[in-house]
């Protein structure tokens, strides 16, 4: 007897948590009621809370990327990290001619040094429209590159 109340008590649980076309009827009755009413005055706050979010991605990418946020939407693409590291060789490139300090050496250096990064530049570009492995490799071998140039930098500013 215990078993039959255990198993009638069962299904009527399961009874009351289905969805039934009749609840689904008075839930969507609610929302057309509530609907309007409710909209308007959740809307700004939707807004405000989409804003919010895209300005703290942007923020998050601008300092993934090392750049100002302002300056986003010009590193764009597979390759935006790359270009964004030969800009900042280039502004460094610029205080090494204006260094009081630079020698003629240096001078050299800086205008083939330009010259390379106009060149990576170019490859990066280039490389936004290869398939992957070989655009993986070309963003490889400019790393690369841009690492020794960093470094030999460093060194001509005495950092």
């Amino acid at each position: 007897m215990a078993r039959k109340a255990k198993q009638g008590k069962a299904k009527q649980d399961e009874g009351e948590a289905r969805i039934t076309p009749k609840k689904a009827k008075n839930a969507v009755a609610v929302a057309k009621v509530l609907g309007p009413a409710v909209l308007p005055v959740l809307a700004p706050y939707a807004v405000r809370a989409a804003g919010a979010a895209r300005e703290a991605y942007d923020r998050y990418q601008a300092r993934k990327l090392g750049v100002a946020v302002d300056q986003l939407g010009e590193y764009t693409g597979r390759g935006a990290a790359l270009h964004a590291r030969i800009a900042g060789l280039v502004q460094g490139l610029g205080e090494l001619k204006k260094s009081a300090k630079a020698t003629d050496a240096d001078q050299k250096f800086a205008a083939e040094t330009q010259s390379t990064l106009e060149q990576l530049s170019a490859t990066v570009r280039a490389a936004e429209r290869m398939p992957a492995a070989r655009r993986k490799a070309a963003h490889r071998a400019v790393t690369g590159e841009l690492e020794r140039l960093e470094e030999q930098l460093l060194h001509r500013l005495g950092i």
